[in-house]
């Protein structure tokens, strides 16, 4: 996978994780606990675009916001459509 691809895909995933919890209202905390306790910090880094999550992580917090794994790397224009 080329450099700026994983860094887009992170940049989506960053913005997309925000997004998605704060329209539900949801601190941090509350997100990482919905999605199997996972660490607020690891949910904090996901939103600052430094964390790389397993699968598992993106599949626990995917579920925990009632989205796809495919959903938290959507693109800005892919939304629109």
């Amino acid at each position: 996978m080329a450099r700026g691809t994983a860094r887009s895909d992170r940049k989506a995933l960053a913005h997309n994780v925000r997004r998605l919890r704060q329209d539900r209202d949801w601190s941090q905390e509350r997100l990482a606990a919905e999605a199997g306790d996972l660490r607020q910090g690891l949910m904090s880094d996901i939103e600052l675009g430094k964390a790389n999550p397993t699968l598992t992580t993106l599949e626990s917090i995917a579920g925990a916001l009632g989205v796809s794994v495919g959903d938290l790397f959507a693109s800005p224009a892919a939304r629109r459509r």
